[in-house]
């Protein structure tokens, strides 16, 4: 019988790569967006909070990736040992 649900652990390197440098970049963004965020008159601040998931929908899909295929590659990787340690090894390099 062949198995019709896609393995958590089939995800491609380039797919792994492209979420890793969004998640990056995703990080980034937040921190800086937060920070404006709390500096803001609350007059501006709806208008900052759209600004901020524009630019965090941006980070994903400038790395190819869409906004869907980001979250799922994030949420598998809650759940699947192997995926979080594939990308584990991609924001930090083992040093020998």
């Amino acid at each position: 019988m062949p198995d019709t649900s896609a393995q958590p652990r089939d995800i491609p390197d380039q797919k792994l790569d492209a979420a890793v440098a969004a998640m990056q970049q995703v990080a980034s963004l937040k921190e800086s967006y937060q920070q404006r965020l709390e500096m803001a008159p609350p007059s501006d601040k709806e208008r900052i909070a759209d600004e901020a998931d524009t630019a965090l929908k941006k980070a994903v899909t400038d790395k190819g990736l869409s906004v869907d295929e980001y979250s799922e590659i994030l949420a598998m990787a809650q759940i699947d040992p192997e995926v979080r340690g594939k990308i584990l090894r991609r924001i930090q390099p083992v040093e020998k």
